[in-house]
């Protein structure tokens, strides 16, 4: 158990990677390297206008000619700025794009942490051809589990297609041969439709609080040094809440106890959740007793 719990800890705390030495983080836990990203500049990113989304939903997003686009690199055409909550815990975001007017636009994204800073990049090749299903028609689609790490609020999900995605073309399944394979009968040998691919169509976006490992750290884990600054994404509140009147020792001391348990069970969500509803309680010790026990001092 406690081999195990090391290398849960190491794990975590590689997130801390990304403050000092994003090269390393980007070999340990990305899908594919950051360095591979379009080089964008902050100031080109804080002008987009952020489109807020909490999971769970579903949506689909259109992107024609009135959307943003961000001509940095060699990005092409119309892009979706999204932002998502970084206090739930792990998030499973499953995207599509749909074949639209016989063309695919071919998603890549960035994702980035509350301070704009890249921390994971997925190009299109991860989003691959699905066959028309029974609720669902012709379109690439890939599905991201990120997990955000302590002291975020928000993180950010540009997607974009490119140039050299715009000089080729996704072959599809014909409809006479995925006929025949479902009801059984012989596949008749005739060619396969190409689908040119767009620098504008149609996403559609699941989003989830996710519960299962394998998904991306996003963010540092530990705050340091000097930072930039948070980056507001919709209008600020009218009002701020007041402060939580502080928690009485027994209640602090359940939910200490309550972090411990969960990290040493290896279930880091449940301890984040616990962690987040004491500090709203107005727990003073929650999340040290939280940083404490993934470092395997707790």
């Amino acid at each position: 158990m406690k081999t195990a719990l090391n290398r849960l800890s190491r794990g975590v705390l590689l997130a801390c990677a990304l403050c000092s030495a994003p090269q390393a983080f980007a070999d340990t836990l990305l899908p594919t390297d950051v360095a591979a990203a379009p080089e964008l500049s902050h100031a080109a990113l804080q002008a987009l206008r952020w489109q807020p989304l909490t999971p769970p939903m579903d949506t689909t997003l259109t992107l024609g000619p009135d959307s943003q686009t961000l001509a940095q690199g060699d990005i092409q055409g119309a892009v979706a700025a999204l932002a998502l909550p970084a206090n739930r815990g792990s998030l499973e975001i499953t995207l599509s794009s749909r074949l639209h007017n016989k063309r695919l636009y071919v998603p890549n994204v960035l994702v980035l942490d509350q301070h704009l800073r890249p921390a994971a990049y997925y190009p299109g090749s991860y989003f691959t051809y699905r066959q028309p299903g029974v609720m669902s028609g012709d379109r690439l689609e890939g599905t991201l589990k990120l997990t955000p790490v302590l002291g975020q609020q928000q993180i950010y999900l540009l997607i974009y297609t490119t140039r050299q995605d715009l000089a080729t073309t996704t072959r599809m399944v014909n409809p006479a041969k995925a006929y025949a394979a479902g009801v059984g009968n012989a596949v008749p040998d005739i060619p396969d439709p190409q689908a040119a691919h767009a620098s504008q169509g149609v996403l559609s976006i699941q989003a989830r609080v996710e519960r299962q490992s394998g998904n991306v750290m996003i963010g540092g884990l530990l705050p340091g040094g000097d930072t930039p600054a948070d980056v507001a994404v919709g209008n600020p509140a009218s009002s701020v809440a007041a402060p939580a009147a502080p928690m009485l020792d027994d209640t602090s001391a359940y939910f200490d106890r309550s972090i411990r348990s969960a990290v040493r069970q290896g279930d880091i969500d449940k301890a984040l959740r616990l962690m987040n509803e004491a500090e709203r309680l107005g727990s003073a010790t929650a999340r040290e007793t939280f940083i404490r026990s993934v470092k395997g001092k707790g």
